[in-house]
């Protein structure tokens, strides 16, 4: 497994995963992908065997990114104890990449990029379509609900998660 630097020649196979990973992510046409990637703090792909499996794109804190839920913890960060943060707004494994520790693995590859430039990680899951098995995944990690909203007209909620990225508070089950 190689995880690296997401670069223009993958945005083509990132857009079509995203695609793909609708309603887990937002839907993306080409300019809004290249957009968004062009505000990132960090994002990666991963490859298993040379082809590639998925990628993580991560927003830093004071961006202009008209996002509902990274507007949330634009608002609520400080009040939730945080001068900065790091906002996941996206991440997705491929369908036969899934159970194979890709997603453990990019999410510990961010975590050592982020650890000691930023005090948390927030990121998002679907309550309403319900995700369950990401809710357990991030659960494990560490991540604690804090707070709930909904979009879409009502048709969408999310869980709104922090994960501590002070490793003398953090109580993380991800190994690194």
């Amino acid at each position: 497994m190689e995880i690296r630097r997401l670069l223009t020649s993958d945005l083509d196979a990132v857009l079509a995963l995203n695609n793909d990973n609708v309603p887990g992510v937002s839907e993306l046409d080409k300019a809004e992908l290249a957009r968004l990637t062009a505000m990132t703090s960090a994002s990666s792909v991963v490859e298993l065997d040379g082809v590639f499996a998925g990628f993580y794109m991560v927003m830093p804190a004071g961006v202009e990114y008209d996002s509902l839920n990274y507007t949330w913890f634009s608002r609520h960060a400080s009040e939730l104890g945080y001068d900065a943060f790091a906002y996941l707004d996206r991440i997705a494994v491929a369908p036969d990449a899934r159970r194979q520790g890709v997603g453990r693995s990019l999410y510990a590859h961010l975590i050592d990029k982020l650890v000691g430039s930023v005090p948390v990680l927030f990121c998002e899951v679907n309550l309403q379509p319900r995700n369950d098995r990401s809710l357990a995944f991030h659960a494990a990690i560490g991540f604690r609900e804090v707070g709930q909203q909904d979009s879409d007209c009502g048709r969408k909620r999310v869980s709104l998660l922090a994960l501590d990225l002070n490793p003398k508070r953090s109580d993380q089950n991800i190994s690194r």
